[in-house]
């Protein structure tokens, strides 16, 4: 497996695991120059994502990853990651189609963080 598949699939794996028990602790995988666009409304800086994130109207949800598709950004070092799923919540039992991308942008500390993000729902 390539490094770049390797980073994005277990990007998505910490990051939903996150989402899904405690999303007030996405804030750290964020910048202060990141951006959020979730069903087309715009957030920037890890703090502004976290509390849109934290205040979704729901208690439970549950990701099911059914795609995780990754490219490299030689030129950054970044990954591109194209992401397509069910999303569980609450007790509804019929499930949410979702598609997120992810751009992960190697940080000063040579780890990766999420410099960009957008997610919809697909509906329709």
């Amino acid at each position: 497996m390539a490094a770049f598949q390797q980073v994005g699939e277990q990007f998505c794996q910490q990051y939903y695991q996150i989402f899904d028990t405690n999303r007030a602790g996405l804030a750290p995988l964020y910048g202060e120059q990141s951006m959020l666009t979730f069903e087309g409304e715009q957030f920037q800086g890890a703090a502004a994502i976290a509390q849109k994130l934290a205040s979704l109207p729901f208690q439970k949800v549950r990701h099911q990853i059914v795609k995780c598709d990754c490219h490299p950004n030689p030129s950054e070092n970044g990954v591109i990651i194209f992401v397509t799923g069910n999303l569980m919540v609450d007790d509804n039992q019929n499930p949410l189609k979702f598609a997120q991308v992810f751009y992960l942008k190697n940080g000063p500390t040579g780890s990766y963080f999420c410099q960009n993000d957008l997610f919809r729902l697909n509906i329709g």
